[in-house]
């Protein structure tokens, strides 16, 4: 292993931990997280991933070499239910999902913080250098995917959730894993060529993770404030 993979995936591990340490997701794991917070994560992750595909390929422009593109093609086949194996857009997964729990994107309230997460990643991906898009994908997104959705498939699972109601989350732990390989590869493919755009995808990718644990505090602090206001009722009632 090079020294440039080495220190991209002690990178990853530790910007990924600092994620699954977030007390959200500490609180799904040990089903302390109520459902109220499951659904306002499912509202504004929805309307953050309804961009996915976009931010996918503003990345794809700036990549320097065909190749590299055509190996990213593959995850936009996957995402758009054009791949033999993933017939399903994954976006119309995802409101399947969410009807279910009766709620819809277009009628929700944006959080500052999750506007602030669109921004950042939006931001990254159309840089002309392609290291920033490729830092905020993997590392931001693609690579925290096994810490972040087993952890909220377990706080589902704990209030009785069924598994084929969450399979949004269940589908991509399992095919996630490929799609920050591929882009891992690429990654260690551009830093090869200039050894400085490691630091930038790194930056890039710390900045993401910042961005993400700020989204979860919001919706930590939203159902705070709901509850506080549930009690001021309660007491004036």
């Amino acid at each position: 292993m090079t020294d440039n993979a080495i220190k991209l995936e002690l990178a990853i591990q530790m910007l990924s931990d600092k994620l699954y340490n977030h007390s959200f997701l500490v609180r799904c794991r040990q089903g302390a997280i109520s459902l109220p917070e499951l659904k306002a994560f499912l509202l504004q992750h929805g309307l953050y991933s309804s961009y996915f595909t976009r931010y996918l390929c503003a990345m794809m422009a700036n990549l320097p070499a065909n190749s590299q593109v055509l190996a990213l093609a593959e995850n936009l086949f996957e995402e758009l239910g054009l791949a033999p194996d993933s017939p399903t857009p994954h976006h119309l997964i995802y409101k399947e999902m969410l009807d279910a729990f009766a709620i819809k994107l277009d009628s929700g309230k944006i959080n500052q913080e999750t506007q602030a997460l669109i921004d950042c990643m939006f931001k990254h991906c159309r840089e002309l250098n392609p290291a920033l898009g490729l830092g905020a994908l993997c590392i931001g997104a693609e690579a925290i995917v096994p810490a972040l959705y087993s952890s909220l498939v377990a706080g589902f699972r704990h209030h009785g959730i069924a598994d084929e109601t969450i399979q949004f989350f269940i589908l991509h732990i399992e095919c996630d894993d490929g799609h920050a390989e591929t882009l891992h590869d690429i990654m260690l493919e551009i830093a090869g060529a200039n050894e400085f755009q490691l630091e930038n995808m790194l930056k890039a990718g710390e900045e993401l993770i910042q961005a993400r644990l700020n989204f979860f505090s919001a919706i930590e602090r939203q159902a705070d404030t709901a509850v506080a206001q549930t009690n001021l009722n309660v007491a004036f009632s």
